[in-house]
Order: structure tokens, then C-alpha cells, then sequence
């Protein structure tokens, strides 16, 4: 199966660089990179028109910023070297340092999070991966038991671990991010990360002390009234992925559900 790479400069670069990842990340494409000039798009044949593949996204719409797009097919068995000649550490302030296996682990601040994304999502160069890693680090005591719904390379889960959960199940629609996720555990030596392939309906568990859920408005709305029964009484549902202006919708509809507001 051949990839499609989209080479996005843009000017100002932010905040058009979040708006456009969460855009693109809702019309078929898996996997970003960002860069100093914007972010680079992966997608794959069956999900992007490789002869349109911006049909829907705001591209093709009127806007108030200049774009450079820069389109090229990409076989899969290259796809590793493409993202490992852009995958740079992330450094989620002093808390933790985000590595892929090339790394230097010196160059490293805080605790050690060792990820190889292959086609997954969740680096944590995004800034929702970035936010959702930091504001774990910032959450006392972290709850022994964790459900990460979209969970992409298992960053969050492996974060969640490394704080002091004892049980985390992590679950993504695409089987590689599932199977990403497993690596990436053995990776890291975690032991209690159970990684599952399939939507909110494959979560037949309950009483998880904290929810993790960094994905699109649409599939949060879906799913608000399932994470409220899942969760225990005083329970955290953290969630992310969206813009800002659909925050308030969210917030309502979270109200509805028995849920109350404590951070945005």
C-alpha cells in the first residue's frame, strides 16, 4: 500500500498548523509531522483520493494565510526512514523527554518515554499529545486505572504507567496503533498496558479512575455518555483533539451526561 505525503508551509505558521492537523486528521489522514515552516500530512491509499487529496479539508476553502503544498507518493516499505529523517525528541517541559530508538538518550529532561510511531499518530509533537502528556504529569495521585480511547503509539497510556497506574487499557480503531501500542509498552517495560483493536464498544470494563481520550469532536460526542458510565463516581475524563470553539458544545453536552467541568 503507497502513502501520500502533503508538505504544508504556511504563513503565520500557528495557529493554522493545529487548526489544519485536526482538519486533515478528520479526512483520512494518520499520521503528521510538524516542521519549522508548518507540518508534513501521511495518508494512505483507500483513505485519500491520491488525485484530490485536500478534497473537503479547509484548503480548498477562502482563508487569511499563505500556504506552500508540496504533494509526493511514498512507498510503504520507505515510510520508517521518512518520519525517522524528520522525528525530533520532544521535550514536554522538564516533566518528560518523548525519544524515538535513534535518539541520544542524554540529550534527554525529565523521565524517559521511549517511541517508535510507524504509521501510528501520537508523537507528541502535536500539541494535543503534547497537553494531554503534560497535563498527566500535573494530575495527583494518578488513578490506578486508565482507559486511552484513540490511543495511537501509547504515549499516553505509557505516561499513565510511568505515574503510577496499575491497570490501562488502551484502544484505537486502526490495528496497527493497537499492535504500536503493544510495542511500544514492551518498549517502555511496561506491564500492565492492554492494547485492543476496535471503538468504544470493545470496552466492556468499567470503573476506570481516569479517561484519556485525544480525538475529533464527532467521535467525543458519540461517545460522552459512554465515558461517563465507564467512569467511577469522581472519576477524570481528560479529552482533546478539538478546536476551540466547538469546547463549549462539548462542555454542554458533558453536562448532560452528569459531568462537570474542572479544568479547559
Amino acid at each position: 500500500m503507497n502513502y501520500i505525503e502533503i508538505e504544508l508551509k504556511l504563513s503565520p505558521r500557528d495557529p493554522w498548523t493545529e487548526i489544519l492537523i485536526a482538519d486533515l486528521a478528520n479526512n483520512g489522514f494518520e499520521s503528521f509531522v510538524e516542521t519549522e515552516e508548518g507540518f508534513k500530512a501521511y495518508g494512505s491509499e483507500g483513505e485519500i483520493d491520491f488525485n484530490d487529496p485536500l478534497k473537503g479539508t479547509l484548503l480548498i476553502e477562502p482563508h487569511d494565510f499563505k500556504v506552500g503544498i508540496e504533494t509526493t507518493v511514498i512507498p510503504q516499505k520507505n515510510w520508517n526512514a521518512v518520519w525517522e529523517s524528520d522525528f525530533k525528541p520532544v521535550f514536554v517541559e522538564d516533566y518528560c523527554t518523548i525519544l524515538a530508538p535513534f535518539h541520544d538518550p542524554l540529550q534527554a529532561k525529565g523521565r524517559i518515554v521511549w517511541i517508535q510511531p510507524q504509521m501510528s499518530f501520537g508523537t507528541g509533537h502535536h500539541q494535543t499529545t503534547y497537553l494531554m502528556t503534560k497535563s498527566l504529569f500535573e494530575l495527583e495521585p494518578m488513578p490506578e486505572k486508565v482507559l486511552d480511547m484513540g490511543c495511537g503509539t501509547g504515549v499516553l497510556a505509557i505516561v499513565a504507567e510511568l505515574l503510577g497506574a496499575k491497570k490501562i487499557l488502551a484502544v484505537d480503531i486502526e490495528e496497527w496503533s493497537a499492535e504500536n501500542t503493544a510495542e511500544n509498552a514492551v518498549r517502555n517495560q511496561c506491564k500492565g498496558i492492554t492494547a485492543v483493536c476496535g471503538d468504544i464498544d470493545q470496552v466492556v470494563d468499567s470503573n476506570f479512575g481516569l479517561i484519556l481520550a485525544n480525538i475529533n469532536k464527532n467521535v467525543l460526542k458519540l461517545h460522552l455518555a459512554r465515558y461517563a458510565e465507564l467512569l467511577v463516581e469522581n472519576g477524570i475524563l481528560m479529552i482533546s483533539g478539538f478546536f476551540t470553539t466547538d469546547a463549549e458544545e462539548l462542555i454542554e453536552l458533558a453536562k448532560k451526561n452528569g459531568l462537570q467541568p474542572i479544568a479547559e
